[in-house]
């Protein structure tokens, strides 16, 4: 089964149907499956072979999804990189994979023009891109466990590690979409504003395989929704809570909207309370992970009205039950399972569960042991089989649905010769889901400003991952082992805490 296959049987069927706009085009199904052909010979001509990784750094464009199909029918796999990491985790995502091409679009291939050494580096719209579409059309024939998407997330080690995900587990999570979200044909559009690398680009494959609409935006549209027929889009928390909070959105018509499927990170009970009063019955939650993308449990559009027919406030703080094919369980740390109410690790198993993390086979050994995915997630089962998850035991922080593990931001801290010890954890925010926060020790008469040590973070990680505030302490407190005790700072900071506390000013994320 290969998805690029599915996708060239669809055009044949529907042929006039629109498949991909953006804002400067739209490409029906016979011209797109045409250009995804001939990029497929394209990059077979520049001498990749099947197995071969593509690294995709691209911002959200009509570009991304052709080039993602086009590895397919060549048989390619795709690296799809956050557009917004820094040159410096890119290039570790670019050697850890393998990557033997990066294609990005115009603005990001000048920033990684330094990796172009390790790999060539082909901008949209440039001449080199213009000659992979005039390649002879190819059409590999994959095995369904082929790897199709290398999707790079992180342990406790802050470390990206690539979830390496099949043709196999990308149908299973589209057919899973068709079960429980929406059943799905050439009448539906998909709008796609948050960003392709992520969840947003994994469910345009539900709505691509019925020869729904994509419609591709920089940024979302209210107006849009008037404009589409059945129209769905994956939000983040934080970009539902800004549409709920935004002013354009109480006058809206949205007599189009099908469904908004959300996800990635918590979500209020409040916020999510005031969306459904907006929308009404269309909020479909989510919970998955890049290892078993999208796909563990869900709480479904009928769940979310008699929740608040109810009054089932508890209800509405759960991410629902375990979806069509999924198996859940919450387990011990023997991985023995627990009666409904108590608190263990939440495991999953399906045919949407990665192969495993690419060319990591301790990690493999950890993480899918017994054969089940075990999530790092602290969750509790009620008696109906609804999951609500309770704390995440890898300590990642998830801020505008963006995933950000603290080692990474420590051990950049901690390059400073003037720090001693520096633990990262994630404090509640009404906007954001989470904001970092940084506790440093620092060496006896240093003086050390927000401004410096923002600066080091800016060098070397993301702009969104550094920390909005600095808490400067004498020592961290720690358990006899000499373990960082995280809950306590996450306690201090709840309580507002006497450390001595540097505000940062608010620079765009």
């Amino acid at each position: 089964m290969n998805l690029a296959l599915l996708l060239f049987d669809l055009a044949r069927r529907l042929p006039a149907q629109p498949a991909v706009s953006d804002n400067t085009r739209t490409w029906n199904y016979a011209e797109f499956a045409h250009r995804v052909g001939c990029a497929a010979g394209g990059l077979s001509a520049r001498g990749l072979e099947a197995g071969d990784r593509v690294m995709l750094f691209m911002e959200n464009c009509a570009e991304f999804l052709e080039m993602l199909f086009a590895c397919w029918a060549a048989g390619l796999c795709a690296v799809p990189v956050n557009a917004r990491l820094h040159l410096r985790e890119a290039e570790y995502i670019l050697e850890n994979s393998g990557s033997r091409l990066i294609v990005a679009t115009p603005g990001l291939a000048e920033m990684l023009a330094p990796l172009e050494s390790q790999a060539p580096i082909i901008a949209v719209g440039n001449r080199d891109y213009a000659r992979l579409l005039t390649g002879e059309p190819v059409r590999y024939p994959a095995n369904p466990t082929d790897a199709a998407w290398l999707f790079y997330t992180s342990g406790t080690t802050g470390r990206p590690k690539g979830a390496g995900l099949t043709h196999r587990n990308l149908v299973f999570m589209s057919q899973c979409y068709y079960a429980d979200i929406d059943r799905v044909d050439e009448r539906d559009t998909n709008l796609h504003a948050a960003p392709l690398s992520h969840g947003a680009g994994l469910y345009a494959l539900p709505h691509l395989l019925r020869g729904g609409h994509q419609v591709i935006l920089p940024h979302f549209d209210v107006d849009a929704v008037s404009r589409y027929p059945r129209l769905s889009m994956f939000a983040a928390p934080t970009m539902l809570t800004r549409l709920v909070q935004g002013r354009a959105v109480a006058n809206a018509d949205w007599r189009n909207l099908r469904t908004i499927c959300y996800g990635g990170g918590p979500m209020y009970v409040a916020d999510l309370e005031r969306a459904l009063d907006l929308f009404g019955p269309r909020l479909y939650q989510l919970y998955g992970q890049g290892e078993s993308p999208m796909t563990i449990t869900g709480l479904s559009k009928r769940m979310h009205a008699q929740a608040i027919d109810v009054g089932g406030r508890d209800r509405l703080g759960s991410c629902g039950v375990a979806r069509t094919g999924v198996l859940v369980k919450v387990v011990d740390e023997c991985d023995r399972e627990l009666p409904a109410g108590e608190t263990g690790e939440v495991i999953t198993r399906s045919d949407c569960v990665m192969e495993g993390y690419w060319r990591n086979p301790e990690a493999n050994a950890e993480t899918l042991r017994g054969g089940w995915l075990h999530t790092g997630d602290l969750g509790t089962l009620d008696n109906e089989g609804f999951l609500t998850l309770r704390d995440r035991s890898k300590d990642m922080i998830i801020s505008g649905g963006s995933n950000i593990y603290p080692r990474e931001i420590e051990e950049v801290l901690l390059r400073h010769p003037d720090l001693i010890e520096v633990s990262v954890v994630g404090r509640a925010h009404p906007e954001w889901g989470e904001e970092v926060v940084a506790f440093v020790v620092a060496r006896p008469g240093a003086k050390l400003s927000h401004d410096e040590l923002d600066r080091l973070c800016l060098d070397h990680i993301a702009r969104f991952k550094r920390p909005r505030h600095y808490r400067f302490v004498d020592a961290l407190p720690k358990n006899n082992y000499g373990k960082v005790l995280k809950t306590e700072l996450r306690r201090q900071l709840a309580e507002g805490g006497k450390a001595e506390i540097n505000t940062p000013r608010t620079p765009a994320r």
